[in-house]
């Protein structure tokens, strides 16, 4: 039998020349499927070392020849040592016997195997066909429960790079306690107070400050083949977004010496796009130019960069509609953030909160408000029976929150109540914005109804108001809908899909395409984006306490059975079941972009999982008596998302339909959730008056005396203006959401790639081309409901279609697309 090797390394490593002359470069052990029927006993590896045979570029093909002895069987799985110095990338293993092209296997590695000068354990592959535990052919029964023991690690030691130890640990390094008391955070996850889902443990030293908060020093360990791979020809994105942190943001910040300028007037903010933003000469901005082409671009004096951003497509399209009521509704139902809007099932609308604490609980928000602004069309109550009235309500996340950030430098923070009417149109047209602060030891809550009208200083003080809610709305899309229920959650099913599961197990080989990259753009926010004095912290109006609010929002508000999207709907007063109609829900506004487009991707996850798993699992049994996947599910629940073990929610897992709704979950929330609220963000975004992530000044008519309130009667816009984010603050976010907005060239779009294991089995693999082909369908449904006039809220002048749930884009900023995975 013979053994074509394909191995590509990177070039950046400095080994070549070693690698080139060693003729001992890798050793492979065949191991038979099979037991050696004369002994009982497994056939004893047979091994060859591997020697180079060709290069093309930086991928180097390697053979070797084994003698396999008669009656060795099938091999189902190879080892592999590396003899250099230095990691290797192994793409993939073939093996053919006597040349037979018909005889091909092929052994899918796309891993990093690690030197034996650094871990003396070989490597294990297996073949593309997968095995139940209770299936494993006689001769992988060991091997399979050795390369799970091997990548659980023993809790202790720091991790090194090499490794590929997943292991849990709270988010304990998002501080610097040793720097400062300012720069302390407190640790998320492992109390009451603040419980959180789990990261993947990088075992650093504690700060001498504090013993439970991590060191930041060094690299945020993930385990090696987590990490976004060169040789794979990506890391597009992520290099960009590396380099827009190393270099382009603190170039803004030299560039912008004062830190609290705001935008003067509004053809300033019209500049970014035009002229853009000079930046100082600093090394290395002329590769990030090469790197970054869309936002730095080369001005005619080739010594100088400029920081120019692209136009986004909502402000190409309708340069105003940011500014009109009926653009802040729409966005709520087919924005970046469609997953707030609730239904308001009762009036007079209470908060939770304790009075004694906070103040009065009801909301000034009353039936009579409500009656006066729809002009008598009904009452109150008619139009709760009727479902026309509906919320934005980040009162009681926010309110405890309010005096903390305002004892911040250059911030506020209200609490803030927004309601809706749906109109006989189909659209929402908003009635009311409250604002609240609450009572402290000096002053008693205040609390005002904002209301559009005629009237200068009503119509400018609604405005201002806005901009409050829509900073509320800026944070809790991206600290909660975005980073929690998305990044963060699914770090969890990612450490114990490899904790637990084989990589032969037919449901490790499902969810993988769904993990990819994720834990190295999770290390990369810890890093960068949510740490202290990041740039979270920096441009959203919590502060210092964005991070643990989404703490709080996590134990208020995440359970795992409400991340289906169609029992979220349900919670959220979005829909109602109903067998007769369309995916077995009846929306509550029939003209839901979000939830419409949502529900064709759903449901197309769940045919294909149902195929799958049903192709695996013949009887209820059969999962029951699956050992890995029983403890996979037990260490999501009592490891991953140790803080809610307890909870009664948890779905059980006794059936092949319980299988199917847990995977669909997780494989939606791992792509349609993303994408939806991902893609779009330079769209909506990019223009920041649309989406401001911070609010800086308090409304002017909270104390009318102060000298604030005089310059906004005399000049409004220059108050709103001041409450904007400040320039830094706004060059920043757009810096980075343009590349968040970004898909990489290599990305893996849902439905698109089938594994190798999948198109070896034919019942598979016609699962596969139907899922598809359905995914094909749904991009040509969503191109033909956005041509359709009757759907005001994704169809109009200058309206951008909604297309966020399109399966398949091109690379870049483009507004659509659903990658498999949360890769950015």
């Amino acid at each position: 039998m013979k053994v074509i090797l394909k191995v590509g390394f990177l070039v950046v490593y400095s080994g070549r020349s070693n690698i080139e002359g060693n003729r001992k470069s890798l050793l492979l052990e065949l191991v038979s499927a099979e037991l050696d029927p004369k002994t009982g006993e497994e056939w004893k590896p047979v091994s060859a070392y591997a020697h180079k045979e060709s290069q093309d570029g930086d991928e180097v093909k390697y053979e070797a020849s084994f003698k396999v002895p008669p009656g060795f069987g099938q091999v189902g799985a190879i080892l592999v040592e590396n003899e250099h110095h230095k990691e290797m990338f192994l793409k993939n293993i073939v093996l053919l016997t006597s040349n037979d092209e018909a005889s091909k296997i092929t052994f899918v590695c796309e891993s990093w195997v690690h030197s034996k000068f650094d871990n003396p354990e070989k490597r294990i592959f297996f073949s593309a066909k997968s095995y139940l535990p209770s299936q494993t052919p006689e001769g992988l029964v060991r091997l399979r429960g050795k390369d799970l023991e091997s990548v659980r690690g023993d809790g202790t030691g720091e991790r090194k790079s090499f490794e590929r130890i997943y292991d849990y640990d709270v988010y304990n390094d998002l501080g610097n306690p040793d720097s400062s008391e300012d720069m302390a955070r407190n640790v998320l996850g492992g109390s009451q107070k603040f419980p959180y889902p789990r990261r993947c443990r990088t075992g650093r030293p504690r700060t001498k400050k504090d013993p439970h908060s991590e060191q930041r020093g060094g690299n945020f360990y993930i385990p090696r083949d987590e990490a976004f791979s060169e040789v794979k020809n990506t890391t597009f994105s992520v290099k960009t977004l590396r380099s827009v942190l190393h270099a382009v943001v603190p170039s803004i910040e030299t560039a912008i010496y004062d830190t609290k300028l705001g935008f003067p007037y509004f053809t300033a903010i019209d500049s970014l796009y035009d002229e853009g933003v000079a930046l100082p000469q600093q090394e290395g901005l002329s590769f990030f130019r090469t790197l970054v082409p869309r936002i730095i671009k080369a001005l005619r004096d080739t010594t100088e960069n400029v920081l120019l951003f692209e136009t986004p497509e909502m402000i190409d399209r309708d340069k105003f509609s940011w500014f009109r009521d009926e653009e802040f509704s729409r966005q709520t139902l087919a924005g970046i953030n469609p997953y707030s809007i609730k239904l308001l099932t009762e009036l007079p609308i209470v908060s939770k909160l304790d009075p004694e604490m906070y103040g009065p609980p009801e909301s000034l928000i009353t039936a009579e408000l409500i009656e006066r602004e729809i002009k008598g069309a009904m009452t109150a109550q008619e139009a709760i029976k009727q479902k026309k009235l509906f919320i934005l309500d980040y009162h009681d996340l926010m309110l405890p929150y309010v005096h903390k950030v305002r004892e911040l430098e250059n911030t506020t923070l209200y609490a803030s109540r927004t309601v809706f009417f749906l109109t006989h149109e189909g659209t929402l047209m908003p009635l009311a914005i409250e604002l609240t602060r609450p009572a402290s030891p000096t002053k008693p809550q205040w609390k005002q109804v904002f209301t559009d009208d005629w009237d200068a200083t009503a119509a400018w003080l609604w405005k201002l108001a806005k901009v409050h809610v829509c900073a509320h709305d800026s944070g809790y899309h991206q600290l909660v809908s975005h980073w929690l229920r998305t990044h963060c959650c699914i770090e969890p099913y990612i450490i114990a899909s490899n904790r637990q599961l084989s990589a032969m197990h037919p449901i490790y080989r499902l969810l993988h395409p769904h993990f990819r990259y994720t834990m190295e753009i999770n290390s990369l926010a810890r890093e960068y984006l949510i740490a202290g004095g990041g740039i979270i912290e920096s441009c959203f109006s919590p502060g210092k306490y964005s991070i643990e609010i989404s703490s709080v929002a996590y134990g208020l508000e995440w359970q795992f059975d409400m991340e289906a999207l169609p029992a979220d709907l349900i919670r959220r007063g979005m829909a109602e079941e109903d067998p007769r109609a369309e995916h077995g829900l009846k929306l509550t506004i029939e003209d839901y972009p979000f939830a419409n487009d949502g529900l064709l991707i759903w449901d197309s996850i769940k045919q294909w999982v149902t195929d799958y798993v049903n192709h695996y699992y013949k009887t209820p049994n059969d999962v029951l008596q699956d050992s890995e996947l029983q403890e996979w599910w037990l260490e999501i629940r009592t490891k991953g998302h140790a803080d809610k073990k307890d909870e009664p929610w948890w779905p059980k897992l006794e059936t092949q339909g319980d299988l199917v709704h847990i995977l669909t979950t997780i494989m939606w929330v791992c792509s349609g959730h993303h994408a939806a609220v991902n893609f779009g963000q330079y769209h909506f975004a990019g223009y920041f008056p649309n989406r401001p992530t911070i609010a800086r000044t308090n409304m002017p008519v909270e104390d009318p005396e102060l000298e604030s309130f005089k310059k906004f009667w005399n000049r409004p816009e220059d108050a709103l203006m001041q409450c904007f984010p400040s320039q830094i603050q706004a060059t920043v976010v757009m810096s980075v959401l343009d590349i968040l907005s970004s898909h990489s060239p290599d990305e893996e779009y849902i439905s698109e790639n089938p594994e190798l294991s999948w198109k070896a089995d034919p019942v598979i693999n016609a699962a596969f081309e139907r899922f598809n082909g359905r995914m094909k369908e749904i991009e040509g449904i969503i191109d033909a409901r956005n041509s359709d006039t009757k759907l005001l809220n994704r169809c109009g002048a200058g309206i951008v279609p909604y297309e966020l749930l399109k399966p398949f884009s091109g690379p870049g900023v483009t507004g659509k697309g659903v990658p498999n995975s949360v890769s950015i």
